[in-house]
C-alpha cells in the first residue's frame, strides 16, 4: 500500500521568523536525548507540545513516503530530518537507561572508595591500601525488565495456568479435563491450614510409644 502525502498550502512569505529554527531543533533533539517526555522536551525548546507533535507527524509521513519509493518533498525536508534525529535520540536514551538497569541488576557498582596508609610491621615500609564498596545484585531490576519487555509471560496481568491433558505418552481421553494448578494450590493451602491437631501433639510431646523387638 502506497503512502500518499496530503497536499499542503505553500507557506507565505510574511516576514515572520520560522518557528522550527536550527536552535529549536537542537534543543528538541538534545532534550530527547536525555529521555524526557514530549511535553518537557517541547518546554525546554520553547515551543508548544502540539507544534512538536505536528512536526513529528509531518516528518514521519515524509520518511515513510520515501521508504515506500516516493520522491522526496523538499518542503518536508526539515520535518523529516527532525523526526529521524529525535527518533535516534530517544532510542539512544532508552538504550542508556536499559544499560543502567542491567548494571543495577548485576551489581558491582562502586559506591565508596576508602584509601588508608599504614606501616608494614615486617618491612617497616609505608603501604597504601584501597578498599571499594560495591552494590549487591538487585533482583528487582530484573523483575522490572521482564515485566515490561516480556509482558505476556511476566506482566502483572499475565495468567499463570498449566493445563495437564495426559500422562507421559498417553493420549488425552475425551473425559480428561484441564487442571488449573493455581486453583489447585489455593485449595490445597486452605485444606492444610484447616487441619486441627490434638493439643498434646502441638507441643511435640510423645503420646504413646511401643518398642517392637524384631
Amino acid at each position: 500500500m502506497s503512502i500518499r502525502r496530503k497536499a499542503r498550502r505553500p507557506e507565505g512569505r510574511s516576514g515572520r521568523p520560522r518557528l522550527l529554527s536550527d536552535d529549536v531543533e537542537a534543543r528538541l533533539v538534545g532534550a530527547s536525548r536525555t529521555g524526557v517526555a514530549v511535553e518537557l522536551a517541547a518546554e525546554m525548546a520553547g515551543v508548544s507540545r502540539s507544534s512538536f507533535l505536528a512536526w513529528m507527524a509531518r516528518g514521519r509521513v515524509e520518511v515513510e513516503a520515501r521508504e515506500a519509493g516516493e520522491k522526496p518533498d523538499p518542503a518536508e525536508e526539515e520535518y523529516a530530518a527532525l523526526y529521524e534525529k529525535v527518533r535516534t535520540a530517544r532510542a539512544t536514551a532508552a538504550a542508556r537507561a536499559m544499560m543502567n538497569i542491567r548494571r543495577v541488576a548485576d551489581g558491582g557498582i562502586v559506591t565508596k572508595v576508602t584509601t588508608r596508609k599504614f606501616r608494614d610491621s615486617v618491612t617497616g615500609e609505608i603501604v597504601e591500601e584501597t578498599v571499594e564498596d560495591r552494590t549487591s545484585p538487585d533482583w528487582r531490576a530484573d523483575a522490572w525488565y521482564l515485566e515490561r519487555q516480556h509482558r505476556e509471560h511476566y506482566g502483572k496481568d499475565a495468567i499463570v495456568a498449566v493445563e495437564i491433558t495426559g500422562l507421559g505418552d498417553l493420549a488425552a481421553g475425551p473425559d480428561d479435563q484441564a487442571v488449573d494448578l493455581s486453583a489447585l494450590a489455593e485449595r490445597l493451602d486452605r485444606s492444610l491450614f484447616s487441619v486441627e491437631y490434638p493439643p498434646e501433639l502441638e507441643d511435640g510431646s510423645v503420646v504413646d510409644a511401643e518398642v517392637v523387638d524384631e
